[in-house]
């Protein structure tokens, strides 16, 4: 008896006081949420542009460009590209579809299959758009000097890769982090966010 509760005791201790190393977390320094950050405010300013000047969201902006680079692609050559999920390049190309920009044809390999592609207007518009993205690129860099920037994409490329890397080596039933405990953390412990 005297056991069990000095573990329940154990486990009270744990709800109220957080672990040493969790006290000083400060979330603004950790580059996954400055990424997350980051991309978010490059990504309003660029849908701001986007959609002002021709109507159109940056995901079926990011179909647009990687079918106006690679042609005619599935749905998941698309997803694979775009890293977007399924349902929001499902929404994006049938949304291009309404609007004329996207074609959708039967695969010749697999005739269940669809395979996308730009419509002559899509082409088009993908022309008319690059342009205004190239410039929008050179604004974001002209905040730094030229050699950060390039050593930016090059460290970019070089974290995305090893996080590909770890998420392939990770793959698998994943603790659930929707409540706001999870399953993985400890008795009380907040899931993070």
């Amino acid at each position: 008896m005297q056991r069990l509760s000095s573990d329940r005791e154990s486990a009270d201790r744990r709800e109220r006081v957080p672990a040493a190393d969790a006290r000083g977390f400060a979330l603004e320094e950790f580059l996954p949420y400055r990424l997350s950050v980051a991309a978010n405010r490059i990504s309003r300013l660029f849908a701001r542009r986007y959609s002002e000047a021709f109507g159109i969201s940056i995901a079926e902006w990011r179909v647009m460009a990687v079918l106006g680079r690679f042609g005619t692609l599935s749905p998941g050559g698309i997803t694979e590209r775009t890293e977007m999920d399924k349902v929001k390049v499902s929404r994006a190309a049938a949304r291009l579809a309404a609007a004329g920009l996207l074609s959708s044809e039967a695969d010749a390999a697999d005739g269940r299959a669809r395979r996308f592609g730009l419509t002559p207007r899509g082409v088009r518009l993908h022309a008319a758009i690059v342009p205004i993205a190239r410039a929008m690129e050179a604004e974001l860099a002209a905040g730094m000097p030229p050699a950060d920037w390039e050593a930016l994409r090059r460290l970019l490329g070089a974290i995305a890769g090893h996080a590909g890397e770890l998420e392939a080596k990770h793959e698998g039933p994943q603790p659930d982090m929707r409540g706001p405990t999870c399953a993985g953390c400890d008795a009380g412990a907040q899931a993070p966010r």
